[in-house]
């Protein structure tokens, strides 16, 4: 019965979110930029010289992504929609069950169909399925690689894989290096630095160009101080009511860089230190899309696995709450909002900072115990934010 409820409830939950799909249309405006990343690939046209969609959409991953997106170019509209959405679907039921995993738990089939039916409705997961993103597909990648067993073959290999697609999870090389994993980094970079190699063999032109010009152009990607934007950047830039904050950003942006690496270097729990890394790149990245903290997901795990409950039902309701939504965003309002409103505004900077510093300050005073007094020859570090004796 347990496990006939657990289907029911992950089949109602990926009913009712395909009925909102099409009710809202389902522009899957990403995946349509992905379409014709593989289009421009097929055809030999300018992979970063083209827009879609209604929103101007340009390219923006490096050229080695654009290279695997030419699969996409075969199907039709629709399929490929459907196959994206069943494809993130599994996806995610592959990161909850890695996330356990991370946690050091192994949930039996109904346990991992209710979690994915209620992962679903997280407001990172629920908005990268509505774009047709790749997030998933990322943080699966490196995540599992991270999760291996020591000893196993060619650890590192697809965190390099996942860095050539989409640059953010190369904080992990930097992450693997300072936990003394220096083999398993030197691996991933070696990957990464394969993926480049793809590129420029294949796409020559394409990778010179986003190598030294479009890879820093933040403002293709997007507007930095939108809402959608939860990143460090996209917080200061609200907060001073100015849509390129410089300095203001970059030197905060540096102290939180150094500050969650050192704290995941010296984390107690693997799965700490994982945590801490891919919120660290978050934070410190220009922009973080609302869909890219599909991290939440592991975190909510890792809480739950270590008894933390109302801390993971506090994480849980920010992260389904959806108030970035709910505060004046058209135009240029994102800028004028009142003090009182900004919390609102940065709801996933702000909790993971407060956790973060809930964290590093729960480590400070752990007073340092003997074996004898512990009974063993390690303390594991607390759990993430909660003051939980």
């Amino acid at each position: 019965m347990r496990k006939r409820t657990a289907l029911f409830l992950l089949a109602l939950s990926l009913a009712s979110f395909t009925t909102l799909c099409v009710l809202r249309g389902a522009p899957m405006a990403d995946l349509l930029v992905y379409r014709a990343e593989g289009a421009a690939v097929v055809h030999g046209t300018d992979l970063y010289g083209f827009t879609v969609t209604r929103w101007g959409l340009p390219a923006t991953y490096p050229p080695f992504a654009a290279i695997l997106f030419v699969p996409a170019v075969g199907l039709p509209l629709t399929a490929l929609k459907a196959a994206f959405l069943a494809g993130n679907v599994l996806l995610l039921a592959g990161l909850v069950a890695l996330s356990a995993r991370l946690a050091s738990r192994s949930p039996g089939p109904a346990a991992l169909c209710a979690a994915t039916a209620a992962a679903l409705w997280l407001e990172p997961v629920f908005q990268t399925l509505l774009f047709g993103q790749i997030n998933l597909a990322v943080a699966c990648l490196t995540l599992w690689d991270l999760t291996r067993p020591p000893g196993a073959r060619a650890r590192g290999l697809a965190l390099g894989v996942a860095a050539g697609i989409k640059l953010t999870p190369a904080v992990f090389v930097v992450h693997l290096f300072l936990r003394g994993r220096r083999r398993e980094a030197a691996t991933a970079a070696a990957a990464f630095a394969c993926t480049v190699l793809a590129g420029f063999l294949l796409l020559p032109v394409a990778s010179a160009d986003f190598w030294t010009r479009r890879l820093y152009e933040t403002g293709r990607v997007g507007k930095g101080w939108i809402v959608d934007n939860q990143s460090l950047q996209g917080l200061i830039a609200r907060v001073l009511h100015d849509p390129a904050p410089g300095p203001a950003w970059a030197l905060p942006a540096a102290l939180v860089a150094v500050a969650g690496l050192a704290l995941a270097a010296r984390a107690r729990r693997e799965s700490h230190a994982v945590l801490l890394t891919a919120f660290t790149a978050l934070l410190i990245c220009p922009i973080s899309w609302t869909h890219h903290w599909v991290w939440c997901v592991p975190l909510l795990a890792v809480l739950w696995a270590e008894g933390h409950a109302r801390t993971a039902a506090l994480v849980a309701l920010v992260f389904t709450a959806r108030t970035m939504w709910l505060v004046p965003h058209e135009g240029d309002l994102d800028l004028e909002l009142p003090y009182w409103q900004q919390p609102l505004a940065a709801a996933y900077p702000v909790l993971v900072l407060g956790l973060s510093v809930a964290y590093d300050s729960m480590i400070n005073r752990r007073p340092t115990l003997s074996t004898e007094q512990t009974g063993n020859t390690a303390c594991p570090s607390r759990p993430f934010g909660s003051a939980r004796r």
